[in-house]
């Protein structure tokens, strides 16, 4: 072999050894969960409140990168949880997981626990419970989920009772009449607050109680967020089923257990969320539970 053909030769050997390394470092290099190159990807519908940004400096802390992605509508960041656009969500209770769950056919997992945030009752023409008369009228929001755990809020209160002692997907229907001491009459939830110059009172989601120049202290009851009735009313973590048991972000949720997290959750709030621990199996457990009433009644 002359010397230009074993320069050639070289050449082509190190062109080789080159590219072969390049492969390798391609490999070697792809990045992470977490890292700057591939965030965990968080669905929210409340990215403006500031404990998000708390949380996102608190997971940076820890070395895990996170990016907040905001929807205004509740029914996206499940399906960008599904479609693999999503690592992680946070918005919904457990009652609105199943429903989601079951009408799709999906497998998503909750994780993790949040909060509860108490549902209560307020009245412009009574100051307590005792006060609200035989016969009284109780205005109620009128979508599914409100609908039920207002009913569950008013048993609780001692105002009327529900057949087989209710469950999160009562209606109306399953007041007893003859049990009960009020009636009810369900109304938009936006409305519920408007509609108590013309009851004896209202159940208000937190949301739309300042619309009655009200505050949640006003409220003549609220639901206990430790009682059974409120378990489908926890919020949660949500990740794809195959990701439950994913090291980072089961540590995300630890974060959000931190005390500067947790107090901003509850100042966001106005005060009135209770946090909630429970662990990934409990939760599961009371999901399961609810997907097994939700499947039979359709």
């Amino acid at each position: 072999m002359n010397l230009r053909s074993t320069l050639l030769a070289a050449g082509t050997l190190a062109s080789v050894l080159a590219l072969a390394a390049c492969g390798g470092d391609s490999e070697a290099a792809a990045p992470a969960a977490g890292t700057p190159e591939d965030p965990i990807r968080i669905g929210v519908v409340s990215s403006g409140e500031d404990y998000w940004t708390t949380f996102t400096e608190a997971a940076a802390a820890e070395g895990i990168t996170v990016e907040i992605e905001n929807f205004s509508d509740y029914q996206l960041p499940n399906q960008g949880l599904s479609d693999g656009d999503l690592d992680l969500n946070q918005f919904q209770h457990l009652q609105f997981l199943a429903g989601y769950n079951v009408a799709r056919g999906d497998d998503l997992t909750p994780i993790g626990a949040t909060a509860v945030y108490p549902l209560g009752l307020y009245s412009t023409a009574h100051a307590s419970l005792d006060e609200i008369p035989a016969g009284g009228q109780v205005a109620i929001p009128n979508d599914e989920t409100n609908q039920a755990r207002a009913l569950l809020v008013l048993q609780e209160a001692g105002l009327l009772t529900l057949r087989d002692g209710g469950n999160s997907f009562s209606t109306p229907a399953d007041v007893v009449a003859e049990e009960s001491k009020v009636t009810v009459t369900p109304v938009d939830a936006a409305q519920t607050a408007l509609a108590l110059q013309d009851v004896d009172a209202s159940i208000i989601n937190n949301d739309f109680v300042g619309d009655a120049g009200l505050t949640v202290d006003d409220a003549i009851f609220s639901d206990d967020p430790d009682a059974s009735a409120a378990e489908p009313y926890i919020n949660i973590w949500v990740s794809r089923a195959e990701d439950a048991d994913d090291e980072t972000l089961n540590k995300l949720v630890d974060i959000f257990h931190t005390t500067e997290v947790e107090e901003g959750v509850i100042e966001a709030s106005g005060g009135t969320g209770v946090i909630k621990d429970n662990d990934a199996a409990d939760l599961q457990a009371i999901l399961d539970g609810i997907e097994t009433n939700l499947a039979a009644q359709g």
